[in-house]
């Protein structure tokens, strides 16, 4: 007998705190699968994913500054080739 997908299944990309099995809601951390969620009880981890958050939050609000303001210059940027 299959069993219908939980909500916590179903979590697209920009859910996720950067493509981890973690997801906040309602002010708490959930660490997500396919098969399920459990909460994340303990407030030393828990600190940690807010924090790591805070930071990619604020990495990400740097990386769309740059591109406005490359936007804005007109300038053309030169791909890195890795």
């Amino acid at each position: 007998m299959s069993h219908p997908a939980s909500s916590w299944a179903c979590l697209s990309q920009s859910e996720r705190l950067a493509d981890a099995p973690v997801v906040r809601r309602g002010g708490r951390w959930w660490l997500v699968s396919s098969s399920g969620a459990v909460l994340a009880p303990d407030r030393a981890f828990t600190g940690e994913l807010d924090r790591f958050a805070t930071d990619m939050a604020a990495a990400n609000r740097a990386v769309a500054d740059l591109r406005s303001e490359r936007d804005a210059s007109g300038t053309p940027v030169r791909e890195v080739r890795r």
